[in-house]
């Protein structure tokens, strides 16, 4: 959500840190909190003047008019607020319906005062910019202050003076403090701006001779601007409604949520309730609970919560495991149901998303056996049979009652079923996969010709409509007329009118961002509406320069082009009208207004949750004065069937194609909510002929356009001759539909329901998944709404139950009076699948390309040969054992990693004159990169340098192998004329041995299980150094040999895996690896040396040349 409460403190540090006003405001800083941990010499050492004044206790936990309740302590010393917190800390208190527990309390020090120095100052957002009210009698018993305080709108964008607040909010005042009350509430207000505030309220303001007294604040923040205000805000704790505990479970999904780029959201209602839900899609879960409660399951729900947004498997188990973890704690004489369900998904993954839960529901098998616990799961959406499948599969194999239904079924039959009230039916098996509809059944290619332009009416006349029943008794006449009408597009003066066709069969449109899964989603859309050319013609994606992207046309392959820029995209393609937009929530914005720069566009589409709702005001004024149509926040978009879609909407081609959407029908709607915009599409489809155009406006309490936008739009389009509007608890949008059908002005049947009607059976407040889905007054929840819309004429059917029924009743009537004529259904062209998708299917099979056998990064964990990395720390394995995980597939004994890493320590660096380094330094010196110098002085190593290991193992283990005596073996390379790899030292001998060499040595000897070729090898050094002296076994020498006898006796490798790695090359990787970290030193060195181009020295350098040859 974005609007959430802060505690008094919070609010209260904030004005005191950051207001900027000339008044006096006093008491700044002094209050300090108690708790039942409390030390209370502590806090007085803390706060000094709570020993010297006179003190205010009060609760600090979002309850309303503690004063009339009784829960202020006023005019105390210390001891009597001892004496006060102690007779109500932990106290049960019943606030309302809400039952709670006093816990947190807050003192500060008590102001004397007259009842006239009170004042009532409340500043709160609202669409169009926001209102500051202030009445001059403030306190306890302030009253209606709606309807008593004077009232002042400052519109979007737009300042306050000290000369307008004295003008228009301090008529009432004594002269003397209008001057400190006009500078304190323009303060006020930059601050209630600066800080994102959405509710701001203080009564009493206490105004003396001293100054400004803040004595009780309430307030919101919008939480989505915390990347805006982060410094400002520090960490801000939300406390939770009076009346509802914190649970750490809450904090661990706000935690993951937080970290996620999905939605996850949890509430505990109830935990000792025998119903508990695990929805997908805000709009669904709203859903469901309101279902739950209709059927009397209001005591029994024990939790609210969503998750949406394409979560990944991991993070559906994590949410699942901890749901799964909440329900068995505590048995139920009843036992347990879990609603796993869900609208049709858009994008999500379905059969992803289900394998997360399916692990969990593995995990807690027995708990959910124990605790009686029966599961029902309803759900559509990409892959979702799959999902289904794996969802029964494992009913099966655990034993858990687990009922599974598709998109056959209503989306909240599951609820009935769970709970008792309907039969469970038995469905025949469903088919495996998501491919039914897109498998071509004839061999043609060729994209067909059109099938349908216009909608299945399309010949009637808008004449022929049958208006909407005439009006009931409705809302009262004073009410409907306080919210503003006439509505934005026929309003003149600066804002512009928008077009009431948004999309046709020629729409083009930019896409901001790289999606290329909604572009090719849109793509075969376009292809199966037989449209001529594809609907986006290009994107704008600022992190890259300018390319070109692939994607499908029906059977070909096709370029789009993607622009660094925005105005290079617009200029090249001036037919666009159209912006999708999937920037991101801290983008959106700048990218919003820059697209509205563009005469062009007359359409933009925000997908981002999360905007700022003063980011969002923003765009919807500058939108309005330019005759912009905005669709979102926080949606999928629209689609408009047989014409345009935006991004993700309508689903899969499955979807589109079972839903019928490649072609129009008679039916228009407008929702909140994304998922349950696709759920509409379904619903219409099975009730009537089809949609002719649907848009999901966004779930935010502000969206870009509104419900009567659309609904005006419809009402003036021909093609469509009925209406479905999905509304929700919270805002008044739903009042304009009832005023514009008493009024006349829409004629067309409006069939609509307002979801979110459990709201008033909860105890305390709960924000549900969309931000804007709370309601603030009376009149915002959702059975007023439908009250009210049945009242003025509207279809509003008992429960979201009977929404599709209704469609269909009144779809039937228009059918039967001519006004709709049902057309002859044309199958749509076929689209091939994509590859990825097909074998996400299981309908192909392909032979990988690679093979790997070491290591797996595609889980939430990476994996090093079967041991997750975590586990690799925790053992403590080191370099070693990682080497020994990534190079020989095994876990090596202790001493065998202290060895490796031995080796790679010894062999790290040899001066700068060797080869490799010199190179390395060289290539350094000449300017290079850190790369193309390492590789310089790695190309380098090989048999005469470094690369000896490998040929030292293979030539002493054949000698060694065959029998051979270390004489015969010495005598026979001498005779074929070969060096013995791993003999000799330029530098080195007997009598100046390599300290590397014996470090080695003795650690072999000491812990080797045996040293037979190492043994062998010593044998042959005797041998050589008494011709030579420096003709020792060195380093490269003694690793192979030594390697070889570990890789034979450590017991992880059998005789052949043991030579096989000797064969393939591995010891010399042991060099590769340890001469690299000194590579590396001396690049690092030349470069903190900061040493120019190296030019070997002519004195050093013999130049030999051919005399000269003359006759």
């Amino acid at each position: 959500m974005s609007a959430k409460a802060i505690s008094e403190q919070t609010g209260k540090e904030f004005l005191y840190k950051h207001i900027n006003t000339s008044a006096a405001v006093q008491n700044r800083f002094r209050y300090a909190t108690v708790t039942a941990e409390t030390d209370w010499d502590r806090l007085t050492q803390e706060h000094q003047w709570l020993l010297t004044q006179r003190l205010v206790v009060k609760p600090d936990q979002l309850i309303k008019r503690r004063g009339k309740l009784g829960l202020v302590g006023i005019n105390l010393d210390l001891q009597g607020v001892k004496d006060w917190v102690k007779s109500h800390l932990m106290k049960d208190t019943t606030v309302g319906r809400a039952k709670g527990v006093l816990k947190n309390f807050l003192i500060e020090p008590f102001v004397p005062h007259k009842q006239e120095e009170e004042f009532y100052v409340c500043i709160y957002a609202v669409r169009e910019g926001d209102i500051v009210l202030f009445h001059h009698e403030g306190g306890v018993e302030v009253g209606d202050v709606d309807a008593k305080a004077q009232k002042l709108t400052v519109a979007v964008n737009e300042k306050i003076s000290e000369e307008q607040v004295k003008e228009q909010l301090l008529s009432h005042v004594p002269e003397d403090k209008k001057g400190v009350l006009a500078s304190f509430i323009v303060g006020l207000f930059n601050l209630y701006e600066d800080l994102y505030f959405t509710y701001l309220e203080i009564n009493p303001l206490v105004v003396t001779t001293d100054g400004v007294y803040v004595l009780d604040m309430a307030a919101k923040i919008d939480a989505t601007a915390d990347f805006i205000c982060k410094s400002k805000w520090g960490d801000v704790e939300f406390p939770p409604p009076f009346g509802r505990e914190a649970y750490p479970e809450e904090a661990y999904i706000a935690d993951l949520d937080a970290k996620s780029g999905a939605s996850l959201k949890l509430t505990l209602l109830n935990p000792q309730g025998r119903i508990w839900t695990m929805v997908a899609g805000g709009g669904a879960s709203v859903v469901y609970s309101d279902t739950i409660c209709d059927l009397g399951g209001v005591d029994e729900l024990a939790n609210y919560g969503e998750y949406s947004g394409a979560p990944s498997e991991q993070q559906t188990y994590d949410y699942a495991k901890t749901i799964l973890s909440l329900m068995t704690r505590e048995k139920h004489p009843q036992g347990k149901v879990l609603i796993i369900g869900g609208s049709i998904a858009n994008f999500t993954n379905v059969a992803a998303t289900f394998k997360g839960i399916v692990r969990a529901i593995k995990d807690n098998q027995e708990p959910l056996k124990e605790h009686e616990v029966k599961i029902f799961v309803r759900r559509g959406g990409p892959n979702y049979q799959e999902g289904l499948r794996v969802m029964g599969e494992v009913g099966k194999t655990t034993g858990i009652p687990i009922h599974v239904f598709g998109t056959e079924t209503h989306m909240t039959a599951i609820v009935g079923m769970a709970m008792g009230h309907r039969p469970i039916p038995n469905l025949p098996p469903m088919a495996a996969h998501t491919a039914n509809f897109l498998l071509n059944a004839s061999n043609n290619t060729v994209t067909p010709a059109n099938t349908r332009t216009a909608s299945f009416s399309e010949p009637k006349t808008p004449n022929d409509v049958s208006p909407a029943k005439k009006s009931k008794a409705g809302l009262p006449a004073d009410h409907l007329h306080s919210i503003l009408w006439p509505l934005k597009n026929v309003v003149t003066g600066d804002w512009k009118a928008k077009a009431t066709t948004l999309f046709s069969k020629h729409t083009k449109a930019i896409v901001w961002g790289m999606q290329t899964r909604a572009v090719q989603g849109m793509l075969d859309f376009d292809y199966v509406c037989s449209r001529e050319e594809p609907s986006v013609a290009a994107m704008v994606y600022p992190f890259t320069g300018d390319h070109k992207q692939k994607f499908y046309w029906g059977h070909k392959e096709i370029l789009l082009p993607v622009y660094k820029n925005m105005a290079d995209a617009m200029k090249k393609h001036p037919q666009v009208d159209v912006m999708i937009s999937f920037a991101s929530l801290r983008s959106a914005f700048d990218s919003t207004v820059e697209a509205m720069q563009y005469p062009q566009i007359h359409t933009i589409a925000i997908i981002a949750e999360g905007i700022p709702e003063a980011h969002t005001r923003k765009m919807i004024k500058m939108a309005d004065e330019k005759g912009v149509t905005i669709i979102g926040p926080a949606t999928v978009g629209g689609i408009k069937p047989g014409c345009f879609k935006i991004g993700n909407t309508g689903g899969m081609l499955d979807n589109i194609l079972a839903s019928k959407l490649y072609r129009p029908g008679s039916v228009a709607y407008v929702s909140r909510s994304g998922g349950m915009s696709n759920e509409l599409n379904n619903i219409i489809s099975r009730t009537t002929d089809g949609v002719y155009e649907g848009v999901a406006i966004g779930g935010d309490r502000y969206p870009g356009s509104t419900f009567m936008d659309h609904v005006l739009r419809y009402q003036d389009t021909p093609g469509i001759k009925m209406i479905v509007v999905l509304g929700e608890i919270g805002g008044t949008d739903e009042y304009k539909i009832c005023q514009g059908i008493k009024e006349g002005r829409i004629t067309k049947p409006v069939v609509c329901w307002c979801i979110g009607t459990c709201a008033t059976m909860f105890a305390s407040e709960v924000q549900f998944g969309h931000a804007g889905a709370c309601a603030n007054q009376a009149s915002e929840t959702a059975m007023a709404k439908n009250q009210a819309l049945r009242d003025a004429g509207a279809y509003v059917p008992k429960s979201f139950d009977e929404l599709g029924d209704l469609i269909r009743t009144v779809y039937d009537e228009l059918v039967a009076n001519g006004t709709i004529v049902p057309a002859q259904e044309v199958p749509p062209p076929t689209v091939p699948m994509d590859y990825s998708w097909a074998r996400e299917l299981g309908l192909i099979r392909k032979p990988a390309s690679f093979m790997t056998s070491i290591c797996d990064e595609r889980g939430q964990e990476l994996i090093y040969a079967g041991m997750a990395i975590t586990e690799v720390f925790k053992e403590e394995m080191g370099i070693g054992g990682v080497l020994g995980l990534l190079w020989f597939q095994r876990r090596l004994p202790r001493y065998a990693c202290q060895f490796i890493e031995m080796c790679l320590m010894v062999t790290a660096d040899h001066g700068p004159a060797v080869s490799g380094a010199h190179n390395t330094i060289v290539c350094a010196r000449a300017g290079k990169d850190l790369i193309s110098s390492l590789t310089s002085g790695l190309l380098t190593i090989g048999d005469r340098f470094g690369g000896a290991l490998d040929a030292a193992a293979k030539q002493f283990s054949k000698a060694f192998d065959s029998g051979m005596l270390p004489m015969d073996f010495v005598n026979k390379m001498k005779k074929d004329g070969k060096l013995i790899m791993g003999i000799g030292h330029r530098v080195k001998s007997i009598n100046n041995p390599d300290m590397r060499v014996q470090i080695l040595k003795d650690f072999v000897k000491q812990h080797f299980p045996s040293t037979q070729l190492l043994d062998y090898a010593l044998d042959v050094e005797k041998i050589t150094t008494s011709k030579k002296p420096n003709l020792i076994l060195n380093v490269d020498g003694f690793i192979g040999v030594s390697f070889v006898d570990l890789l034979r006796t450590c017991g992880g490798f059998t005789r052949d895996e043991a030579d096989e790695f000797v064969e393939i090359g591995a010891l010399n990787g042991i060099f590769v690896l340890g001469r690299s970290m000194g590579f590396i030193g001396h690049y690092l060195d030349q470069k903190r040396l900061k040493q120019g181009l190296y030019r070997h020295p002519w004195d050093d350098i013999s130049y030999v040349l051919p005399e000269h040859m003359s006759m």
